[in-house]
């Protein structure tokens, strides 16, 4: 019952001088809110990043790329294959722990035009149909173009949906989606019959946001950004308009109709198209390693010993995720914890300029039985009573700010506010309000009970 006593005559203290006590706890829930905030939108970063990687093909998925041959090699400049269909035949066959292989042929300054507009897609790529399985991509409407159409070199193609926003028009600017299957457009200069297309790539927050403005359409978002190419904003992030903005040909119609009629564009030495990339996947993530080790073999041996090839991994860009998130959390931490200090300064403060206004009160109980650690505890809980009410405010205000954030600063990334950053801060607050105490309470313990009747 002692404690309660204490805690209500806190609450007494606080009350009896409520302004004074809100700027004591303004430093707190500033603290607190900035804690909470940080985590959110570093949590939402995080999310984001991971989304994007899942989009790419997740951790199985493997690169292999052209590169510069090592100083010991370099006088073999001449006899460095590149990168063949020959490699690709090399892995299906002799690495079992690669699962599936796409080769692909890139051609980044395509030009794409159809009904007057054009458009300059990031890739547009000359691929096999199983390119689709191998980055995540899911055919909408109609279908994929297949073995035969590869074979035969065919004039088709598959897009997807910001390469059709730009050349046929948005959903969002004419007022209906328009599916153009079986529309010609011409890439370079050639034309090309339309005979798929892909979804519409977007993170989950986009997807929430759009269906939200599809259940309500008479209320206008404020977070709403003008279409670009199909990013940016609440549009999504780069990687998602990369999958939407994809151009898929047949390998062979980008080799024979396309590729080789370009200047400076020579066919490998052993014949045959030269790759721009080769993309892999392992069938588990756990032998990531042992995979890249056979494909590295293989392709040694087809390239009879000639390394002018590197592997990329998804595993490169998750540290780089979890390193940039860590980096965040720490310095995004530091900046809150020093605010946090600050609030607990100020309650040290507030509470030494209290023991200095209650020296008699303090006397009296003493001369009336109050032991020193009863003191002690009056003022540590009074100081952790005004910590306390000062966490609960900071985490309601932290939602405010947290929402403010998303209005006046709308990113492809909406802060999420997690149960374990609410405890943190709320705790920590507590914490620095009990360490804040201990100076005044000792003071305050130590008052002599005569001295202190007698102070004046």
């Amino acid at each position: 019952m002692h404690i309660w006593n204490t805690i209500e005559l806190g609450l007494k203290e606080i009350w009896a001088h409520k302004f004074r006590s809100f700027l004591t706890m303004l430093g707190i829930i500033l603290g607190v809110s900035s804690l909470v905030a940080m985590s959110a939108l570093v949590t939402g970063m995080e999310r984001g990043m991971k989304e994007a990687l899942i989009a790419i093909g997740g951790l199985q998925k493997i690169r292999v790329e052209f590169q510069p041959l090592p100083i010991e090699q370099r006088h073999l400049r001449d006899q460095a294959p590149g990168l063949t269909i020959n490699d690709v035949y090399g892995l299906r066959n002799n690495a079992p722990l690669i699962t599936k292989v796409s080769p692909i042929i890139e051609w980044r300054s395509a030009v794409l035009t159809a009904k007057g507009k054009s458009f300059n897609p990031f890739f547009c790529s000359g691929v096999w149909p199983i390119a689709v399985e191998l980055n995540e991509h899911v055919i909408q409407h109609s279908r994929m173009f297949n073995e035969i159409d590869d074979e035969m070199a065919r004039n088709v193609c598959v897009i997807g949906t910001a390469t059709r926003d730009e050349l046929f028009g948005s959903p969002e600017t004419i007022g209906h989606e328009i599916i153009p299957l079986g529309e010609t457009i011409f890439i370079g200069d050639q034309p090309f019959t339309i005979v798929g297309m892909f979804e519409h790539y977007e993170s989950v927050q986009d997807k929430q946001v759009r269906q939200l403005a599809k259940d309500q359409p008479k209320i206008v978002s404020t977070n709403a950004t003008p279409r670009n190419r199909g990013w940016g904003g609440r549009q999504g992030g780069f990687v998602f308009w990369l999958k939407n903005s994809t151009v898929y040909i047949p390998l062979n119609t980008m080799w024979i109709k396309i590729k080789s009629g370009q200047p400076g564009f020579a066919p490998s030495i052993a014949g045959g198209p030269r790759l721009t990339t080769l993309d892999l996947r392992v069938g588990d993530v756990d032998k990531l390693t042992p995979a890249i080790q056979q494909a590295y073999n293989v392709l040694m041996s087809t390239h009879q010993g000639i390394e002018d090839f590197t592997f990329r991994t998804q595993e490169d860009w998750a540290e780089r995720i979890t390193s940039s998130i860590k980096n965040a959390r720490i310095s995004g931490g530091m900046i809150a914890v020093i605010s946090l200090l600050v609030g607990g300064i100020g309650i040290m403060n507030i509470m030494l300029a209290s023991i200095t206004e209650r020296v008699r009160e303090i006397g009296t109980r003493k001369a009336v039985g109050a032991t020193t650690t009863h003191i002690f505890v009056q003022i540590i809980v009074e100081s952790m009573v005004i910590a306390f009410i000062g966490g609960l405010a900071g985490i309601f205000s932290s939602f405010i700010l947290v929402k403010s954030i998303a209005t006046l600063s709308p990113t492809d990334n909406a802060p999420v506010i997690t149960l374990t950053s609410l405890v943190v801060a709320f705790g920590f607050s507590v914490l620095v309000g009990m360490l804040a105490g201990l100076i005044p309470a000792v003071k305050a313990s130590r008052l002599h009970p005569i001295q202190a009747l007698r102070y004046d």
